[in-house]
């Protein structure tokens, strides 16, 4: 199983747009072949001392069966279609790929 975090930064006051689109997208992506698992989070309150908090972070969880899954699903339709509607309102994505140690 491969396991990303992607982490969204979005322009300041775009969260809920971001969220909006991002969240009209969500059936596709759980209709792909491979996808277990797709979700945004973001950000609360928890008090704990490590813990780094920032509104304009949308952090999205995901769970592929393979690299090949995951490699379907960047290049989709729907994500293509995706990207091109948040490309005004993201500013940076970093992504984690991960797999089980």
């Amino acid at each position: 199983m491969i396991n990303v975090v992607a982490s969204i930064r979005v322009k300041a006051g775009k969260r809920s747009e971001f969220l909006a689109i991002f969240k009209a997208n969500i059936a596709a992506v759980r209709a792909e072949k491979g996808c277990i698992e797709y979700f945004p989070t973001v950000d609360i309150n928890a008090k704990l001392p490590a813990q780094a908090m920032d509104e304009n972070v949308v952090t999205i969880l995901e769970k592929w069966e393979s690299l090949e899954s995951l490699w379907n699903h960047i290049k989709a339709p729907h994500m293509l279609a995706y990207r091109e509607k948040v490309k005004s309102i993201v500013d940076d994505v970093t992504l984690k790929v991960l797999q089980g140690a």
